[in-house]
């Protein structure tokens, strides 16, 4: 697929995505691959429609599937084999080294042996030894080869993850294995625990309810997968197009418009993505050409598309699959995350919207011409049948049916609609790829996911999560002592040591969860996230939903947060842009997702659904002083409003804007009182101009 400079879009995603490392296969490896993965796919597809295998049975056939598939087309070293060519040595058969290929038997053993094993296994005819009792009985006291099996799985996984990743994530499971069986010889004395020996941390990581085969693996096998599935097939069909037409009619015509345009369809498509690399990439490929040529800088035009696709992730209804995870965890229903998620959401488009418009203003950009702007009734005319997969899916969704129930009608429709329109058919072909593309993004968070099982594991069986918490606490409070004396001398400041010790704790999760969900897919980041962090804020008397989605949020923020910022580097491939400045800009453009995760911990009235904290009164303030604060920082950042902003005035708007997002009334009045001299000066230097203007036109 290329763009309309020529570029090759599928190789610039292979590029900024790991998911799609792979290496060349074999001739017949590459057909064996392509059938597997299509079986793999309609196994999914069908057992979603008809009804999931019991559990450990089909967590072990997704995760044998997912091992299989990794170990085939990821090398030992990651992008060593980038050329997608075959090489010829005695070591390889169809291009895979031999101890890749017992890797793949391995895996093969491993993550069905629970299967197999569940109800037990009578040898007793070779050998008296070999009786194996059902999972029931072996569970706190297992054997040998469960200890075998359990042991090799987790090796696999490992590895399956730096092969797809990187090393990073391993290290960190890494780590948390050390922490469960070391427990009583750790240095620090809040961290110490009794400990677990190897056979009993096998048991915990194996064995279902905790560990691989827990919640992380069921959701990623019965959820994620499908999702994902769903969004490769909407977008063959032409959802992603029909999103683009409607943004041009509804944004194209107005200052700056191909940048607006490029928010208004990266929003819509964010419903059905689950990758924002894809979705920099599908609707980058249209916008990011055509506003270099309205005038947009590379660099701008890259950061445009990237922070909108990064807000994919956060947008419902699926936000990367996790709105479907968070409401596994919270024990709630799935249509009570999608409330809580639609105002955050909303935020950070509005943020993306108004920098856009500040830049364009600045830099005299105009919108798209009134003639080349399609109408309205010829793009729904010739577009309105894409939509209904994902209407259909919604509709299922807030039925009450299982999502994967939800994602099993909404690709039936796709298959369906998208075979019988004839404005854009999809083709056999579009399908096959479609399935091709899923599975492969299926893979590295399917490995991810079932990996971080362990670190869930480990924080359950330890009380890590409760230990972390008291230290972030007493750590905050700590430095509250010396922070404290210099806020107070604000004139506008009154605080207290315990918000001030809430504050310091906030931001360093923050930047816990940044930092740790750099380059990891959404589900997996989530579910990380959620483990570690989330009982520091549960500890802090923040409502369950506001610090599950707290987490979220700053987790998905390092897509547009250099240095790694993987959705910003593939745009600024699209726009010939340096990777660099790219991600700065989308970092400042997406300023909004920055702050309100922020707003929702103080002000839970944003996420609606929380009945102890919601009042219209509070809601209205909250959100209506949160739009105009994000508002006045887009002044800051572009140095812009009804003319140039000089760089006092810039930073005066930063602060004032900070005041407005923050909520409370106090904190609104001084914001206020601060935007006054800013509209000010920016009032009297527009006279000035326009006074300059009508003197030369008269000359």
């Amino acid at each position: 697929m290329k763009d309309q400079a020529g570029l090759d879009l599928d190789a610039i995603e292979r590029k900024h995505d790991s998911s799609l490392h792979t290496r060349a296969s074999g001739k017949y490896l590459a057909i064996a691959i392509s059938v597997f993965s299509v079986f793999f796919a309609l196994y999914h597809y069908i057992t979603a429609g008809t009804g999931v295998p019991v559990d450990h049975w089909h967590m072990g056939i997704h995760l044998a599937g997912v091992l299989t598939l990794i170990f085939l087309l990821f090398p030992i070293i990651r992008g060593s084999e980038q050329k997608q060519e075959v090489i010829r040595s005695r070591w390889r058969f169809q291009n895979v080294p031999y101890y890749d290929w017992l890797l793949v038997v391995l895996s093969i053993y491993a993550s069905l042996y629970l299967g197999t094993t569940w109800e037990g296994i009578d040898l007793s005819f070779f050998s008296p030894d070999w009786v194996l009792p059902e999972q029931s009985e072996r569970q706190g006291n297992i054997a040998r080869s469960d200890v075998m099996a359990g042991t090799i799985l987790i090796v696999l996984l490992l590895e399956a993850v730096r092969r797809t990743l990187g090393i990073v994530i391993p290290i960190i499971i890494g780590i948390f294995i050390l922490y469960a069986i070391l427990g009583p010889h750790l240095p620090v004395l809040m961290l110490k625990h009794p400990g677990l020996s190897w056979r009993l941390f096998i048991n915990q990581m194996y064995f279902p309810q905790e560990g691989i085969f827990g919640v992380t693996l069921w959701i990623v096998s019965t959820v994620v997968f499908h999702f994902v599935l769903f969004g490769m097939i909407a977008q063959r069909m032409g959802l992603g197009q029909f999103f683009v037409n409607i943004a041009t009619v509804l944004a194209g015509r107005y200052t700056g418009g191909l940048a607006k345009v490029s928010v208004v369809s990266s929003a819509f498509f964010g419903t059905i993505s689950g990758s924002s690399i894809a979705n920099t990439v599908s609707t980058g490929s249209l916008t990011i050409p055509n506003m270099k040529k309205m005038g947009y800088p590379g660099y701008l035009a890259g950061g445009v598309e990237a922070a909108s696709s990064a807000g994919g992730q956060i947008t419902p209804p699926i936000m990367g699959a996790a709105a479907f995870v968070m409401a596994e965890f919270l024990e709630v229903r799935y249509t009570t995350i999608l409330l809580a998620a639609m105002v955050p959401a909303a935020m950070h488009y509005v943020g993306v919207f108004l920098i856009i418009h500040f830049h364009a203003k600045r830099l005299g950009l105009k919108g798209v011409p009134v003639e080349e702007i399609p109408r309205l009734w010829d793009v729904i005319k010739e577009g309105w049948p894409t939509v209904l997969p994902l209407v259909v899916l919604i509709y299922v969704l807030f039925s009450g049916y299982t999502p994967y129930m939800a994602a099993f009608w909404g690709i039936t429709t796709a298959l369906v609609v998208g075979i019988l329109n004839p404005m854009h058919r999809m083709s056999l072909r579009d399908v096959y790829e479609a399935a091709l593309t899923g599975v492969k993004y299926a893979l590295a968070v399917g490995a991810v996911c079932a990996a971080i099982g362990i670190i869930v594991g480990t924080v359950n069986s330890t009380g890590l999560g409760f230990r972390l918490g008291f230290m972030v606490s007493n750590g905050a409070l700590n430095l509250s002592d010396w922070v404290l004396p210099v806020i107070n001398l604000l004139p506008m400041v009154t605080l207290d040591i315990e918000q001030v010790a809430l504050f310091i704790s906030l931001v360093l999760i923050a930047v816990t969860c940044i930092l740790m969900g750099a380059g990891l897919p959404t589900t997996a980041l989530y579910i990380m996230l959620v483990t570690v962090a989330q009982p520091t804020l549960a500890n802090m008397g923040i409502p369950p939903l506001a610090s599950h989605l707290f987490v979220l949020y700053y987790g998905v923020i390092s897509e547009i947060t250099p240095p790694v910022c993987a959705s910003a580097y593939a745009a600024a491939a699209i726009a010939g842009a340096n990777p660099l400045k790219t991600g700065i800009s989308a970092f400042t453009l997406g300023i909004g997702k920055l702050v309100v995760p922020m707003v929702f911990v103080y002000s839970p009235a944003m996420l609606i659904v929380l009945d102890d904290y919601f009042t219209w009164s509070e809601f209205l303030l909250t959100t209506s002083t949160c739009i105009i604060g994000i508002g006045i920082l887009g002044i800051g950042i572009t140095g812009y409003f009804l003319t140039t902003t000089p760089t006092a005035f810039r930073g005066l708007a930063v602060i004032s804007g900070v005041l407005m997002v923050a909520p409370g009334l106090n904190s609104d009045i001084w914001g206020a009182a601060l935007l006054a001299p800013i509209i000010f000066q920016q009032v009297i230097s527009r006279r000035r101009e326009v006074a300059v203007a009508k003197t030369i036109g008269r000359s």
